[in-house]
């Protein structure tokens, strides 16, 4: 049973919920977890699961939810995963702890896209399921809110380090978002009073203590200025230890992040930077797309006009052409699984080798000893190798590596120089890719007669 996973939608903002409520450790779990269950399916709607994933996948059922937490379950708690088979995107991940760990149920779910809940009427069933939870399940705090914008807040730390925030979690009012329900601790951390007086769209006491906190009408809407400024004067009532403007300020710096970027990327590399862009969280993507579009030429070329090129002064060019076939072979032996177009040695290949080294970050994860010795040569002779063979080029053969030559039109290009420059760093992958130098060579070669120049 295929399920449609939120990675395998087009990297965009999701929205991301978190619930952690207290269970009854002596109830079963069919008891204690059939009132979310039921809140679940009243309120969810055009986002409800449709598959339940243990040990294997089966379809949503209460009978396939227990069986899958049997099948899951080990000393200290058990989990499953609920997703959907069609648009949007859900991943929900549902574990329950048992003692000697506190009693719990810890929900986390991102749907996909974010956009999906533009509609006041579907988030309004959103914060009625959350409130059912919450009113049945005793919380310390839980929220939802934009994926990204999270992320780029600095949760779940907020400037702390890692063992702090791990020991004392949410124990102040770090963020409001979105959506929001705070448990007794932090409503008497705030005081009942204050907190019930926020300046916000919604405010609730629920019957166990807790209170449920929306900020705006809709959660798709979060990066808007007028959400911003709901967020802003929330956060400040809840911490007037903290400076409105400056909230504001941070908020406003956030969606100008997150604010989409038009590519306008050099023709010459449009097709590997599309790629990259394509491949980053959607949070990266504003700020690598600008980047991107900002990004130049690079001043080493490695090429010289034909008037210019070493003479060749080799004994026997045509055991030196072998060679450089040879060495062409072992990045095909290297690569045939990652990037299987680099068998056919094509100007494409170039922009998948150039987008799998880049993936695969292979300048700063592999050897430097090894990336010199070995595939220095090999994508040298590579992209030599295709300017001949795309461009009707010409071995110009030298004996040190790195002054051999192929002559296209009216420069000589330095292939295993370009090479040695390429492998330096990620960013040196982008700044000298392959792709781009096969594309200005393309523009310097003898036109065909009868035809324009490319």
């Amino acid at each position: 049973m295929k399920v449609l996973s939120v990675r395998d939608l087009k990297p965009e903002d999701t929205l991301r919920l978190t619930f952690k409520g207290t269970i009854n450790p002596q109830a079963s779990i069919e008891n204690e977890l059939t009132p979310f269950l039921q809140s679940l399916e009243e309120y969810a709607g055009g986002w409800m699961p449709d598959v339940v994933e243990g040990k294997r996948r089966r379809k949503y059922s209460h009978a396939a939810i227990w069986k899958a937490l049997e099948e899951e379950r080990h000393d200290r708690g058990t989990l499953i995963g609920l997703y959907r088979t069609k648009w949007p995107a859900l991943d929900m991940t549902l574990r329950l702890w048992f003692p000697p760990l506190p009693p719990e149920l810890d929900l986390t779910s991102s749907m996909k896209p974010l956009h999906f809940f533009t509609e006041a009427e579907r988030c309004q069933q959103l914060v009625e399921m959350v409130r059912a939870w919450a009113s049945r399940y005793p919380v310390s705090h839980a929220w939802a809110h934009s994926s990204d914008d999270w992320i780029l807040s600095g949760a779940p730390r907020f400037g702390r380090d890692e063992k702090t925030s791990r020991r004392d979690g949410f124990d102040k009012i770090y963020e409001v978002w979105w959506l929001n329900v705070f448990g007794p601790e932090l409503v008497r951390s705030v005081g009942r009073e204050r907190m019930l007086s926020t300046p916000a769209h919604r405010v609730e006491e629920l019957p166990n203590g807790s209170i449920l906190l929306v900020t705006w009408p809709t959660a798709a809407d979060f990066a808007s200025d007028a959400a911003r400024l709901a967020q802003a004067r929330a956060h400040a009532h809840l911490r007037p230890d903290l400076d409105f403007d400056t909230l504001l300020h941070g908020l406003r710096e956030r969606s100008a992040a997150l604010a989409p970027v038009q590519p306008h990327f050099h023709p010459d590399v449009a097709p590997l930077f599309s790629r990259v862009v394509d491949h980053v969280s959607s949070h990266e993507r504003p700020r690598l797309t600008t980047e991107l579009n900002a990004w130049q030429l690079p001043e080493r070329m490695q090429w010289l006009p034909s008037s210019a090129a070493f003479p060749q002064d080799v004994a026997d060019p045509q055991r030196v052409l072998e060679r450089y076939s040879l060495l062409a072979e072992h990045l095909v032996a290297m690569l045939h699984i990652e990037v299987p177009s680099v068998r056919q040695a094509t100007p494409e290949s170039l922009t998948d080798i150039d987008f799998f080294f880049w993936r695969e970050d292979v300048p700063d994860t592999r050897s430097r000893e090894g990336l010199d010795k070995l595939a220095v040569p090999a994508v040298g002779a590579y992209l030599g190798q295709v300017l001949v063979h795309h461009l009707d080029g010409q071995w110009i053969s030298r004996d040190k590596l790195m002054e051999n030559q192929v002559l296209v039109g009216d420069r000589v290009w330095l292939p295993f120089i370009r090479a040695w420059y390429y492998l330096r760093s990620r960013q040196s992958l982008l700044d000298f890719s392959l792709t781009q130098l096969y594309r200005e060579a393309e523009r310097h070669r003898a036109p065909v007669p009868g035809n324009p120049p490319p």
